[in-house]
């Protein structure tokens, strides 16, 4: 018996990392461990206070029944708090906050709020690809724009008013931006809540990097006048560790809040109470853990650095995040072709640029999650397959 899949996923594959992971692990299964540096998923443990928290809290015979589906209001209050701590923006715990089952839910659950067939959205290009597959999934038609290093990797407000945009309903931001390391600047952050607001178009800006490599963290929400035109998300995967803990936030303007959760409710319950609580206890870390975790990935860059230089790739080294963004030789035709070889000749994965979108055909993106060692490891293995360019 073979049923029709919907419409809705006739045109949306399995996420790129997803396949590949398979085809990394069957490498595994024959004895060749293959080094991946592709994906942001952060090696490092949380603070071990945010441990003791979890546990303390799940060893309670009390703490395992369904919760709130908007969070305990300690949770909110602690959210709250380290936005007005590290972003320098208020936020009401109860009307401007959401908890997130991850950030990338809320991606999700902002698309299928806000979009229908017939919506347009627009899209950074290279973005993350989970912004163009939920708007697929929403019915909507995603509309990509460029992004370039000639201009920071900032979109042109200029030009995207000389077009169309009477369907446009939602704009994706991500800055840090992801993959190419590239921090707003306030004035640009300005430019675009007044781009919205003429154009009655809503920021929905994705925020989970502000903190790694980052000695001034950044919020969209600290712009005057945001809240009426931009929601965000955020997250404690990269900067607290806790990726597997499935923890995000979505902050906004109350109205906003109380819509999307109308689609969240129907979607999932609420989020363990321990990880509640632990992630409460991350939230209120002072900035001696951001500074120790950044030390740790200020010395893996340079490994990375060191690599990629041993490839003959050229990069930016001012950008930020998690990874590092890097354009590949001319000898290349494109990302794919260097990732493929790279994997193939010495077992180290690197991401080609190209699955985020056809403005990142001539780069590669190398994760910083890895140690030291390791990334040493990689760099001789590159050498020793003589597929280095220096």
């Amino acid at each position: 018996m073979q049923i029709a899949i919907a419409k809705r996923l006739q045109h949306t594959e399995e996420y790129y990392f997803s396949r590949k992971l398979r085809e990394i692990d069957a490498l595994n299964r024959t004895g060749e461990k293959v080094i991946n540096l592709g994906i942001g998923s952060p090696d490092l443990p949380p603070h071990p206070s945010v441990i003791e928290i979890l546990h303390r809290y799940a060893s309670m015979p009390d703490t395992h029944a369904y919760q709130n589906y908007r969070g305990i209001a300690q949770l909110r209050q602690a959210m709250a708090n380290w936005y007005h701590r590290y972003y320098g923006v208020s936020l009401d715990p109860d009307t401007n906050i959401l908890p997130l089952i991850g950030s990338k839910e809320g991606i999700v659950h902002v698309c299928m709020t806000y979009l229908q067939e017939g919506d347009e959205a627009l899209l950074p290009n290279p973005g993350y690809p989970a912004y163009a597959s939920a708007v697929r999934l929403s019915g909507a038609a995603g509309i990509p724009y460029a992004l370039s290093a000639k201009r920071s990797w900032l979109p042109d407000l200029d030009g995207l008013a000389k077009t169309d945009l009477s369907k446009t309903k939602i704009m994706w931001l991500n800055y840090p931006h992801m993959p190419t390391g590239a921090s707003a600047t306030t004035t640009f952050f300005e430019e675009a809540v007044a781009f919205a607001r003429q154009y009655n178009i809503l920021l929905c800006h994705d925020n989970p990097y502000s903190f790694i490599l980052s000695e001034h963290p950044q919020s969209l929400l600290s712009v005057e006048g945001a809240l009426d035109v931009a929601i965000e998300l955020n997250s404690l995967s990269k900067s607290s560790n806790m990726a597997g803990w499935r923890v995000g936030m979505l902050a906004g303007a109350e109205a906003r809040v109380n819509e999307i959760m109308r689609f969240k409710s129907n979607m999932d319950s609420g989020m363990f109470l321990p990880v509640q609580q632990a992630a409460a206890q991350a939230l209120s870390l002072d900035r001696g853990w951001y500074d120790e975790l950044n030390a740790v990935y200020h010395r893996r860059r340079e490994k990375v650095y060191r690599m990629l230089d041993a490839l003959g790739c050229a990069y930016d080294d001012r950008q930020v995040g998690l990874f590092v963004w890097a354009k590949i030789p001319d000898t290349y035709p494109d990302g794919f072709a260097l990732s493929d070889e790279v994997l193939q000749k010495s077992r180290v994965f690197i991401t080609p640029g190209g699955i985020f979108g056809s403005g990142g055909q001539a780069y590669v993106r190398a994760s910083l999650c890895a140690k030291e060692a390791v990334l040493d490891e990689a760099y001789h293995r590159m050498v020793k397959a003589a597929i280095t360019i220096a």
